[in-house]
């Protein structure tokens, strides 16, 4: 295996010098070739490493000079595949032609080529980023799902395939993959990454983000993707004081969840942090209806003419997704279109109201389902997107099967600094 997962630790190894880039490729080669076909996170590629090493040479002749390398000099990426990257085909998880797909360059994927990453491939994804699942599998245990849409990206980081992968997000994406998964995934305020160059499900509610092994890895990504980061806001000394949503988005969760989100409540109260039960979405069932609204309205319009020339090449449930949609008005879009700044106002009146610097709660309702064929219900983080607040999971332990449960930790819009900053604290605290 390759010397670490972790972002800091292996760009900092491949920026000094200390970790030869081509021996680095090599390991990771040997790793992935003996990982990759079991947990299937990546889109096939022929001769990938033949590709990776000579883009490593160019990489090596532009920065001789080791003091003059950028932060992720070396440092191979894996990207979704509903983003546009150039050299290679965009397919979305679907059958549909790939000549009407493709794009320019997606923001997110330059912006990290320019800090030196080398783009590892593309990662499998559910089709359109919707719930039509790809043939990823969990690295805890292949017979369980990674979770969805960005099954890949998750897949990935958790099999040491890749020290950082894009995602995005239009309901529960990347946290429950991440928690499925057992590694970190950060959902930042709504369009603080630029959702530019990447095929949309619904733009109202998609977030771009992404998957590290550690906090420390996710705060290297903010800070180069998130508009106007403001790294002394990056390290709070405080102890936060978090809410906890009591109400019927909490029940949603499994008893499985709920024990193990109250016992890592308990140790977060005996390590100094303040624990507050808020109650919150009392109308959650209408926040979940007009979210799913969202979704299927705009994914209606995202695929008009996609969808009026190739139907029959869509997936049934990305299928059954558009034709909702084509039946819901501008009218009552419109409506539901404006309760996601209601809601987002509500949820900070009450983080003021209470002084809370961020809310808790369980990430999936449960642990990895078993089988392929769903990649589970992201009910838990729908609320945290459909406000646009920023979100982060963190692992936080594993069930008695092995599987890997999360945390979730909501912050205050566009603080995404002082979020993260949180979460390398109760990451601390958790340990995994």
């Amino acid at each position: 295996m390759p010397p670490s997962n972790s972002l800091p630790i292996l760009a900092a190894a491949l920026r000094s010098g200390e970790l030869s880039l081509t021996g680095y490729l090599d390991q990771l080669m040997a790793h992935f070739n003996e990982r990759e076909p079991e947990v299937l996170a990546f889109v096939p590629e022929k001769n990938r490493f033949q590709r990776l090493t000579q883009e490593a040479q160019v990489l090596l002749q532009k920065y001789p000079n080791v003091g003059q390398r950028p932060s992720l000099f070396g440092v191979p990426i894996g990207v979704k595949d509903i983003f546009h990257v150039k050299g290679f085909e965009t397919q979305a998880g679907s059958r549909l032609p790939t000549r009407i797909l493709q794009g320019d360059e997606a923001a997110s994927v330059t912006g990290l080529r320019r800090a030196g990453a080398l783009i590892l491939g593309k990662t499998v994804t559910t089709e359109f980023a919707y719930f039509a699942p790809g043939p990823t599998r969990n690295p805890h245990n292949p017979a369980h799902t990674p979770g969805g849409s960005s099954s890949g990206s998750a897949a990935a980081v958790a099999a040491g395939l890749s020290p950082l992968t894009l995602g995005t997000q239009t309901i529960g994406s990347i946290n429950r993959p991440a928690a499925f998964c057992g590694v970190v995934g950060y959902k930042p305020s709504y369009d603080r990454i630029s959702r530019v160059g990447v095929i949309p499900l619904a733009g109202s509610l998609d977030h771009i983000g992404g998957f590290t092994t550690d906090v420390a890895g996710m705060q290297m990504v903010a800070a180069l993707l998130c508009a106007d980061w403001d790294p002394t806001l990056a390290a709070p000394t405080h102890r936060p004081v978090l809410g906890i949503p009591a109400g019927p988005y909490l029940e949603r969760a499994s008893a499985t969840a709920l024990t193990h989100f109250s016992q890592v409540c308990a140790r977060l109260r005996e390590t100094g942090f303040t624990l507050v039960d808020v109650p919150t979405m009392a109308d959650f069932d209408e926040i979940y209806a007009r979210h799913n609204l969202i979704v299927a309205a705009e994914a209606a319009r995202t695929h008009r003419d996609w969808f009026r020339e190739h139907r029959a090449l869509y997936h049934e449930k990305t299928r059954d997704l558009i034709e909702r949609g084509q039946q819901i008005s501008k009218e009552q879009l419109t409506v539901a279109l404006a309760g996601r700044s209601q809601l987002r106002s509500q949820l900070t009146d009450l983080m003021f109201a209470h002084g809370l610097d961020g809310w808790l709660s369980p990430p999936a309702m449960g642990p990895a389902p078993a089988g392929l064929e769903s990649t589970g219900d992201p009910v838990m983080n729908l609320p945290w997107t459909h406000s646009g607040l920023p979100t982060v999971t963190l692992p936080a332990g594993k069930d008695a099967a092995g599987l890997p449960l999360g945390l979730q930790l909501t912050g205050h819009w566009y603080a995404d600094e002082e979020l993260l900053g949180f979460a390398a604290q109760i990451e601390k605290v958790l340990g995994f």
